[in-house]
């Protein structure tokens, strides 16, 4: 990976997805979270403090980045349900069929690099029924800020370990097949617009 790519971008990641309007938002989806569940790109649990104890039996966290995982420890050890971390992609995922009540997605699908095999993904280890609960920042629907996502993203990914400005994210998560049953939108106060429209929501298997 390279040093930056491996030391110095998750440690930029983690001071960018711990900022008060992201964790605004992780405190509004987080708790939605229940039974089983499968968190994507865990990365260094800043979901962790969110979970509600009394709803989740156990929680499994993926992500590439073992650095991530060690900064996120601290967080861990107060989490207070079953805790396991498997390093690997959300695009080909060693776990069973219809394994999770609940799959946990927060400012990651930007980063994946093939995000729609990832949906596909979760969507197969979602039991039926199941919920997707999903909190994402994303292609914004002014034409001027979309304008500017398109200009700054090729410089944006390679800083930010391929982080995307401007993927589709709700139209993504339609077309893998998911019913969306709440969705809500904004521009996130405090944050460059270019980088601010947040979509977040569950969806059902």
């Amino acid at each position: 990976m390279g040093f930056y790519n491996e030391k110095i971008v998750p440690r930029l990641v983690t001071c960018a997805c711990g900022t008060k309007p992201i964790l605004k938002q992780r405190e509004k989806v987080v708790p939605l979270a229940e039974g089983r569940v499968l968190e994507i790109g865990v990365g260094a649990g800043h979901n962790l403090p969110y979970y509600d104890a009394a709803r989740v039996d156990s929680v499994l966290g993926i992500d590439p980045c073992v650095t991530s995982w060690a900064l996120a420890q601290s967080r861990a050890s107060r989490l207070g349900v079953p805790l396991e971390f498997l390093e690997g992609s959300a695009e080909d995922m060693p776990l069973p069929d219809a394994a999770f009540d609940t799959v946990l997605m927060t400012f990651s699908l930007c980063t994946i690099p093939d995000a729609r095999t990832a949906l596909s993904e979760i969507r197969r280890v979602l039991r039926p029924g199941g919920q997707l609960v999903f909190c994402e920042h994303g292609e914004a629907p002014d034409d001027s800020v979309a304008r500017w996502q398109a200009r700054v993203n090729p410089v944006w990914r390679r800083l930010l370990g391929g982080c995307n400005l401007n993927r589709p994210i709700v139209d993504w998560i339609s077309k893998a097949g998911f019913s969306i049953d709440s969705l809500d939108q904004m521009y996130l106060p405090g944050t460059p617009r270019i980088a601010g429209f947040n979509v977040w929501g569950c969806a059902q298997r």
